[in-house]
């Protein structure tokens, strides 16, 4: 979804979740211990599906989540 629609006051909190979830995804492939790989890849798996579903709320094009 193009953040075109979206209003500035969310682009910023989006950008920011995105880049985190980046930021866990290159800690889960240097770490060392498969547990913590996978604790890793689960927090930046939610954190982007999060972005996903408040990027579309914000754009007016989806409902949240119960």
């Amino acid at each position: 979804m193009s953040d075109a629609r979206i209003p500035d006051e969310f682009r910023g909190r989006l950008q920011h979740m995105r880049e985190k979830a980046q930021e866990l995804d290159q800690a889960a492939e240097r770490a060392d211990d498969a547990q913590e790989r996978d604790r890793l890849k689960e927090k930046a798996q939610r954190l982007r599906a999060r972005s996903e579903q408040e990027s579309g709320m914000a754009a007016g094009g989806i409902e949240p989540l119960p």
